[in-house]
Protein backbone atom coordinates (compact mmCIF):
# COMPACT_ATOMS: atom_id res chain seq x y z
CA UNK A 1 0.00 0.00 0.00
CA UNK A 2 2.72 2.48 0.97
CA UNK A 3 4.65 1.66 -2.20
CA UNK A 4 1.59 2.48 -4.30
CA UNK A 5 0.98 5.72 -2.38
CA UNK A 6 4.65 6.64 -2.80
CA UNK A 7 4.37 6.35 -6.59
CA UNK A 8 1.15 8.37 -6.59
CA UNK A 9 2.08 11.24 -4.28
CA UNK A 10 5.90 11.58 -4.19
CA UNK A 11 7.64 12.93 -7.26
CA UNK A 12 11.27 11.87 -7.80
CA UNK A 13 10.95 9.45 -4.90
CA UNK A 14 14.44 8.06 -5.48
CA UNK A 15 16.10 11.43 -4.77
CA UNK A 16 16.12 10.90 -1.01
CA UNK A 17 18.81 13.52 -0.40
CA UNK A 18 16.35 16.21 -1.53
CA UNK A 19 14.74 17.92 1.48
CA UNK A 20 11.32 18.08 -0.22
CA UNK A 21 11.38 14.36 -1.02
CA UNK A 22 12.29 13.52 2.60
CA UNK A 23 9.48 15.77 3.78
CA UNK A 24 7.00 14.03 1.48
CA UNK A 25 8.04 10.59 2.75
CA UNK A 26 7.68 11.72 6.36
CA UNK A 27 4.23 13.22 5.79
CA UNK A 28 3.02 10.15 3.89
CA UNK A 29 4.25 7.65 6.49
CA UNK A 30 2.89 9.80 9.30
CA UNK A 31 -0.56 10.02 7.69
CA UNK A 32 -0.70 6.26 7.06
CA UNK A 33 0.43 5.61 10.64
CA UNK A 34 -2.28 7.87 12.08
CA UNK A 35 -5.04 6.12 10.11
CA UNK A 36 -3.90 2.57 10.89
CA UNK A 37 -3.30 3.26 14.59
CA UNK A 38 -6.72 4.87 15.06
CA UNK A 39 -8.37 1.82 13.44
CA UNK A 40 -6.37 -0.48 15.72
CA UNK A 41 -7.32 1.58 18.78
CA UNK A 42 -11.02 1.33 17.98
CA UNK A 43 -10.84 -2.44 17.39
CA UNK A 44 -8.80 -3.21 20.53
CA UNK A 45 -10.84 -0.88 22.72
CA UNK A 46 -13.95 -2.73 21.64
CA UNK A 47 -12.27 -6.09 22.33
CA UNK A 48 -10.98 -4.94 25.72
CA UNK A 49 -14.38 -3.61 26.75
CA UNK A 50 -16.15 -6.80 25.77
CA UNK A 51 -13.64 -9.08 27.51
CA UNK A 52 -12.90 -6.81 30.51
CA UNK A 53 -9.16 -7.25 29.79
CA UNK A 54 -6.74 -4.65 31.15
CA UNK A 55 -3.95 -5.82 28.86
CA UNK A 56 -6.08 -5.47 25.71
CA UNK A 57 -7.42 -2.08 26.80
CA UNK A 58 -3.92 -0.88 27.66
CA UNK A 59 -2.71 -2.13 24.28
CA UNK A 60 -5.53 -0.18 22.64
CA UNK A 61 -4.44 3.08 24.29
CA UNK A 62 -0.89 2.25 23.29
CA UNK A 63 -2.09 2.34 19.68
CA UNK A 64 -3.82 5.66 20.35
CA UNK A 65 -0.53 7.07 21.61
CA UNK A 66 1.11 5.65 18.47
CA UNK A 67 -1.32 7.71 16.40
CA UNK A 68 -0.09 10.74 18.32
CA UNK A 69 3.49 9.67 17.69
CA UNK A 70 2.77 9.37 13.97
CA UNK A 71 1.35 12.89 14.07
CA UNK A 72 4.54 14.10 15.77
CA UNK A 73 6.63 12.39 13.07
CA UNK A 74 4.52 14.03 10.37
CA UNK A 75 4.93 17.47 11.94
CA UNK A 76 8.64 16.85 12.50
CA UNK A 77 9.27 16.09 8.82
CA UNK A 78 7.14 19.07 7.82
CA UNK A 79 9.18 21.44 10.01
CA UNK A 80 12.47 19.81 9.02
CA UNK A 81 11.77 20.64 5.37
CA UNK A 82 11.43 24.37 6.09
CA UNK A 83 13.97 26.59 4.34
CA UNK A 84 16.82 28.27 6.29
CA UNK A 85 15.98 31.66 7.73
CA UNK A 86 17.66 34.43 9.70
CA UNK A 87 17.17 32.65 13.01
CA UNK A 88 18.19 29.23 11.66
CA UNK A 89 20.75 29.75 8.87
CA UNK A 90 21.61 26.03 8.76
CA UNK A 91 17.99 24.98 8.23
CA UNK A 92 15.60 23.04 10.43
CA UNK A 93 16.75 19.48 9.68
CA UNK A 94 17.30 18.58 13.33
CA UNK A 95 13.54 18.84 13.88
CA UNK A 96 13.47 15.32 12.44
CA UNK A 97 15.69 14.14 15.29
CA UNK A 98 13.56 16.01 17.83
CA UNK A 99 10.39 14.38 16.52
CA UNK A 100 12.05 10.98 16.93
CA UNK A 101 12.96 11.92 20.50
CA UNK A 102 9.34 12.90 21.25
CA UNK A 103 8.16 9.55 19.85
CA UNK A 104 10.67 7.79 22.10
CA UNK A 105 9.42 9.75 25.11
CA UNK A 106 5.84 8.77 24.33
CA UNK A 107 6.88 5.10 24.18
CA UNK A 108 8.57 5.33 27.60
CA UNK A 109 5.59 7.09 29.22
CA UNK A 110 3.18 4.51 27.84
CA UNK A 111 5.39 1.70 29.14
CA UNK A 112 5.37 3.22 32.63
CA UNK A 113 1.59 3.59 32.65
CA UNK A 114 1.11 0.05 31.36
CA UNK A 115 3.34 -1.45 34.09
CA UNK A 116 1.54 0.61 36.73
CA UNK A 117 -1.92 -0.48 35.56
CA UNK A 118 -0.83 -4.11 35.22
CA UNK A 119 0.54 -4.20 38.78
CA UNK A 120 -2.81 -2.92 40.03
CA UNK A 121 -4.51 -5.73 38.08
CA UNK A 122 -2.19 -8.28 39.74
CA UNK A 123 -2.98 -6.91 43.20
CA UNK A 124 -6.72 -6.64 42.48
CA UNK A 125 -7.50 -9.33 39.86
CA UNK A 126 -10.73 -9.27 37.89
CA UNK A 127 -12.49 -11.95 35.89
CA UNK A 128 -11.61 -11.77 32.18
CA UNK A 129 -13.83 -13.22 29.47
CA UNK A 130 -12.26 -13.47 26.04
CA UNK A 131 -14.43 -13.82 22.95
CA UNK A 132 -13.46 -15.13 19.54
CA UNK A 133 -13.86 -11.60 18.18
CA UNK A 134 -11.22 -10.30 20.63
CA UNK A 135 -8.75 -12.98 19.55
CA UNK A 136 -9.31 -12.19 15.86
CA UNK A 137 -8.82 -8.46 16.48
CA UNK A 138 -5.55 -9.14 18.31
CA UNK A 139 -4.27 -11.40 15.52
CA UNK A 140 -5.11 -8.82 12.86
CA UNK A 141 -3.45 -6.12 14.95
CA UNK A 142 -0.20 -8.10 15.06
CA UNK A 143 -0.17 -8.42 11.27
CA UNK A 144 -0.89 -4.71 10.78
CA UNK A 145 1.87 -3.68 13.20
CA UNK A 146 4.40 -5.98 11.54
CA UNK A 147 3.51 -4.38 8.21
CA UNK A 148 3.96 -0.89 9.71
CA UNK A 149 7.33 -1.94 11.13
CA UNK A 150 8.37 -3.26 7.73
CA UNK A 151 7.58 -0.15 5.70
CA UNK A 152 8.87 2.27 8.35
CA UNK A 153 12.14 0.35 8.61
CA UNK A 154 12.50 0.14 4.83
CA UNK A 155 11.89 3.86 4.35
CA UNK A 156 14.05 4.65 7.40
CA UNK A 157 16.96 2.86 5.74
CA UNK A 158 16.23 4.57 2.43
CA UNK A 159 16.20 8.03 4.03
CA UNK A 160 18.77 7.22 6.74
CA UNK A 161 16.19 8.63 9.17
CA UNK A 162 16.48 8.11 12.93
CA UNK A 163 12.86 9.24 13.36
CA UNK A 164 11.57 6.60 10.94
CA UNK A 165 13.70 3.92 12.57
CA UNK A 166 12.28 4.93 15.97
CA UNK A 167 8.76 4.60 14.55
CA UNK A 168 9.65 1.17 13.13
CA UNK A 169 10.97 0.07 16.54
CA UNK A 170 7.74 1.32 18.12
CA UNK A 171 5.67 -0.76 15.68
CA UNK A 172 7.79 -3.86 16.32
CA UNK A 173 7.45 -3.49 20.09
CA UNK A 174 3.69 -3.08 19.65
CA UNK A 175 3.43 -6.27 17.62
CA UNK A 176 5.37 -8.22 20.26
CA UNK A 177 3.30 -6.65 23.04
CA UNK A 178 0.06 -7.59 21.30
CA UNK A 179 1.37 -11.11 20.73
CA UNK A 180 1.95 -11.45 24.49
CA UNK A 181 -1.59 -10.17 25.13
CA UNK A 182 -2.92 -12.69 22.61
CA UNK A 183 -1.10 -15.53 24.39
CA UNK A 184 -2.57 -14.37 27.71
CA UNK A 185 -6.03 -14.33 26.16
CA UNK A 186 -5.67 -17.85 24.74
CA UNK A 187 -4.30 -19.19 28.03
CA UNK A 188 -7.16 -17.58 29.99
CA UNK A 189 -9.80 -18.83 27.55
CA UNK A 190 -8.69 -22.47 27.50
CA UNK A 191 -7.09 -22.98 30.94
CA UNK A 192 -8.73 -20.39 33.17
CA UNK A 193 -5.35 -19.05 34.33
CA UNK A 194 -5.59 -15.29 34.82
CA UNK A 195 -2.13 -14.08 33.72
CA UNK A 196 -3.47 -10.85 32.22
CA UNK A 197 -1.71 -8.55 34.71
CA UNK A 198 1.61 -10.43 34.56
CA UNK A 199 1.63 -10.27 30.77
CA UNK A 200 0.87 -6.56 30.99
CA UNK A 201 4.00 -6.05 33.14
CA UNK A 202 6.14 -7.99 30.65
CA UNK A 203 4.72 -5.97 27.76
CA UNK A 204 5.37 -2.72 29.61
CA UNK A 205 8.98 -3.63 30.34
CA UNK A 206 9.60 -4.58 26.72
CA UNK A 207 8.05 -1.33 25.49
CA UNK A 208 10.22 0.60 27.97
CA UNK A 209 13.37 -1.03 26.57
CA UNK A 210 12.28 -0.23 23.01
CA UNK A 211 11.70 3.40 24.00
CA UNK A 212 15.15 3.73 25.55
CA UNK A 213 16.76 2.20 22.44
CA UNK A 214 14.89 4.57 20.14
CA UNK A 215 15.76 7.57 22.33
CA UNK A 216 19.45 6.69 22.21
CA UNK A 217 19.39 6.69 18.41
CA UNK A 218 17.83 10.16 18.24
CA UNK A 219 19.87 11.73 21.05
CA UNK A 220 23.26 10.77 19.59
CA UNK A 221 22.99 12.94 16.44
CA UNK A 222 21.65 15.83 18.53
CA UNK A 223 24.66 15.65 20.85
CA UNK A 224 27.07 15.19 17.95
CA UNK A 225 28.24 11.76 16.88
CA UNK A 226 31.02 10.72 14.48
CA UNK A 227 29.98 10.44 10.84
CA UNK A 228 29.61 7.06 9.19
CA UNK A 229 32.95 5.55 8.07
CA UNK A 230 31.54 5.15 4.55
CA UNK A 231 30.79 8.88 4.35
CA UNK A 232 34.27 9.77 5.60
CA UNK A 233 35.79 7.41 3.02
CA UNK A 234 33.78 9.10 0.25
CA UNK A 235 35.08 12.52 1.28
CA UNK A 236 38.67 11.34 1.50
CA UNK A 237 38.54 9.53 -1.84
CA UNK A 238 37.06 12.54 -3.62
CA UNK A 239 39.58 15.02 -2.22
CA UNK A 240 42.58 12.75 -2.69
CA UNK A 241 41.63 12.11 -6.34
CA UNK A 242 42.92 15.60 -7.16
CA UNK A 243 46.64 15.59 -7.97
CA UNK A 244 47.21 18.95 -6.25
CA UNK A 245 46.42 17.46 -2.82
CA UNK A 246 49.19 15.54 -1.04
CA UNK A 247 47.20 14.61 2.08
CA UNK A 248 44.27 15.60 4.27
CA UNK A 249 43.71 15.86 8.02
CA UNK A 250 41.53 17.60 10.63
CA UNK A 251 38.34 16.48 8.89
CA UNK A 252 35.24 17.54 10.84
CA UNK A 253 31.64 16.82 9.82
CA UNK A 254 28.87 19.00 11.24
CA UNK A 255 25.39 17.42 11.03
CA UNK A 256 22.45 19.85 10.97
CA UNK A 257 19.95 17.15 10.07
CA UNK A 258 19.67 14.54 7.32
CA UNK A 259 20.94 15.97 4.04
CA UNK A 260 22.29 19.10 5.77
CA UNK A 261 25.97 18.63 6.46
CA UNK A 262 28.88 21.01 6.59
CA UNK A 263 32.46 19.76 6.54
CA UNK A 264 35.84 21.35 7.14
CA UNK A 265 39.23 19.86 6.47
CA UNK A 266 42.88 20.72 5.94
CA UNK A 267 44.33 19.84 2.54
CA UNK A 268 48.10 19.52 2.28
CA UNK A 269 49.48 21.09 -0.90
CA UNK A 270 53.07 21.51 -2.16
CA UNK A 271 54.68 24.60 -0.65
CA UNK A 272 56.54 25.11 -3.95
CA UNK A 273 53.30 25.20 -6.00
CA UNK A 274 51.58 28.19 -7.61
CA UNK A 275 49.27 29.60 -4.91
CA UNK A 276 46.72 30.84 -7.47
CA UNK A 277 46.44 27.45 -9.17
CA UNK A 278 46.27 25.63 -5.84
CA UNK A 279 43.52 27.95 -4.60
CA UNK A 280 41.57 27.36 -7.80
CA UNK A 281 41.94 23.59 -7.35
CA UNK A 282 40.64 23.80 -3.78
CA UNK A 283 37.63 25.84 -4.96
CA UNK A 284 36.89 23.11 -7.50
CA UNK A 285 37.10 20.43 -4.80
CA UNK A 286 34.63 22.34 -2.61
CA UNK A 287 32.23 22.55 -5.55
CA UNK A 288 32.57 18.85 -6.31
CA UNK A 289 31.86 17.95 -2.69
CA UNK A 290 28.73 20.10 -2.83
CA UNK A 291 27.48 18.48 -6.04
CA UNK A 292 28.30 14.85 -5.31
CA UNK A 293 27.96 14.55 -1.52
CA UNK A 294 25.46 17.38 -0.93
CA UNK A 295 27.54 19.08 1.75
CA UNK A 296 29.00 22.57 2.12
CA UNK A 297 32.77 22.35 2.51
CA UNK A 298 35.43 24.70 3.85
CA UNK A 299 38.98 23.62 2.98
CA UNK A 300 42.09 25.11 4.56
CA UNK A 301 45.29 24.80 2.54
CA UNK A 302 48.35 23.58 4.44
CA UNK A 303 51.59 24.09 2.46
CA UNK A 304 54.07 21.27 3.05
CA UNK A 305 57.63 20.82 1.83
CA UNK A 306 57.82 18.14 -0.86
CA UNK A 307 61.28 18.72 -2.39
CA UNK A 308 63.70 19.05 0.57
CA UNK A 309 65.14 15.60 1.17
CA UNK A 310 66.49 16.51 4.60
CA UNK A 311 63.12 17.68 5.94
CA UNK A 312 61.32 14.72 4.38
CA UNK A 313 63.77 12.35 6.06
CA UNK A 314 63.29 14.06 9.45
CA UNK A 315 59.52 13.90 8.99
CA UNK A 316 59.59 10.15 8.35
CA UNK A 317 61.86 9.57 11.35
CA UNK A 318 59.51 11.49 13.64
CA UNK A 319 56.50 9.63 12.17
CA UNK A 320 58.23 6.31 12.96
CA UNK A 321 58.89 7.46 16.54
CA UNK A 322 55.23 8.43 17.01
CA UNK A 323 53.99 5.15 15.51
CA UNK A 324 56.33 3.33 17.89
CA UNK A 325 54.46 4.86 20.84
CA UNK A 326 51.06 3.85 19.41
CA UNK A 327 49.99 3.02 15.86
CA UNK A 328 46.75 4.96 16.39
CA UNK A 329 48.69 8.27 16.46
CA UNK A 330 49.53 10.21 13.28
CA UNK A 331 51.32 13.48 12.56
CA UNK A 332 50.80 16.32 10.11
CA UNK A 333 51.88 19.92 9.39
CA UNK A 334 55.54 18.98 9.91
CA UNK A 335 58.17 21.72 9.72
CA UNK A 336 61.81 21.86 10.74
CA UNK A 337 63.60 25.07 11.70
CA UNK A 338 67.34 24.51 11.83
CA UNK A 339 69.68 26.83 13.74
CA UNK A 340 73.41 26.83 14.50
CA UNK A 341 73.00 24.93 17.80
CA UNK A 342 69.67 23.10 17.60
CA UNK A 343 66.69 22.14 15.41
CA UNK A 344 63.05 22.77 16.23
CA UNK A 345 60.64 20.12 14.97
CA UNK A 346 57.17 21.65 14.70
CA UNK A 347 54.20 19.37 14.04
CA UNK A 348 50.72 18.29 15.13
CA UNK A 349 49.82 14.85 16.46
CA UNK A 350 46.34 13.37 16.11
CA UNK A 351 45.22 11.07 18.93
CA UNK A 352 41.91 9.25 19.45
CA UNK A 353 39.55 10.26 22.24
CA UNK A 354 40.06 8.50 25.59
CA UNK A 355 43.71 7.80 24.74
CA UNK A 356 45.59 6.10 27.55
CA UNK A 357 48.12 8.97 27.85
CA UNK A 358 47.28 12.54 28.81
CA UNK A 359 48.33 15.16 26.26
CA UNK A 360 51.27 16.42 28.37
CA UNK A 361 52.48 12.88 29.01
CA UNK A 362 52.31 12.07 25.29
CA UNK A 363 54.30 15.19 24.38
CA UNK A 364 56.98 14.25 26.93
CA UNK A 365 57.13 10.68 25.61
CA UNK A 366 57.62 11.89 22.03
CA UNK A 367 60.30 14.39 23.09
CA UNK A 368 62.24 11.74 25.02
CA UNK A 369 62.14 9.35 22.06
CA UNK A 370 63.31 12.14 19.70
CA UNK A 371 66.27 12.91 22.02
CA UNK A 372 67.20 9.24 22.14
CA UNK A 373 67.01 8.62 18.40
CA UNK A 374 67.77 12.00 16.80
CA UNK A 375 69.94 13.68 19.40
CA UNK A 376 69.68 16.14 22.28
CA UNK A 377 69.81 19.10 19.88
CA UNK A 378 66.33 18.32 18.47
CA UNK A 379 63.41 19.98 20.25
CA UNK A 380 59.73 19.26 19.56
CA UNK A 381 56.99 21.90 19.37
CA UNK A 382 53.83 19.80 19.36
CA UNK A 383 50.12 20.62 19.02
CA UNK A 384 47.84 17.76 20.13
CA UNK A 385 44.67 17.32 18.02
CA UNK A 386 41.76 14.89 18.45
CA UNK A 387 40.54 12.44 15.80
CA UNK A 388 36.98 13.68 15.25
CA UNK A 389 36.15 11.13 12.54
CA UNK A 390 38.38 8.22 13.53
CA UNK A 391 40.76 6.30 11.37
CA UNK A 392 44.02 7.47 9.88
CA UNK A 393 44.45 10.34 7.46
CA UNK A 394 45.15 9.77 3.79
CA UNK A 395 48.42 10.83 2.24
CA UNK A 396 50.13 10.43 -1.08
CA UNK A 397 53.76 9.55 -1.45
CA UNK A 398 55.58 12.81 -2.17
Amino acid sequence: MVTILTKLFIKNSDQTSDAKVRQAYGILCGAVGICLNILLFLGKFLAGTISNSISITADAFNNLSDAGSSFVTLVGFKLAGAKPDIGHPFGHGRMEYLSGLVVSGAIIIMAFELVKTSLEKIIHPQEVEYSGLALVILAVSICVKLYMCSYNRRIGRKLDSAAMRATAMDSLSDSIATFVVLIAAIVAKYTGWMIDGYCGVLVGLFIFYAGISAARETINPLLGQPPEPEYVSQIESLVMSHKEVCGIHDLIVHDYGPGRRMISLHAEVPAEGDIIKLHDAVDNIEGELRRKLHCDAVIHMDPIVTSDEGILRLKEQVADIVRGIDKAITIHDFRAVTGPTHTNLIFDVVVPFQFYLEDDALVRAIQEQVWQKLGQNHFCVIQVDKAYVGGEKHRKNV
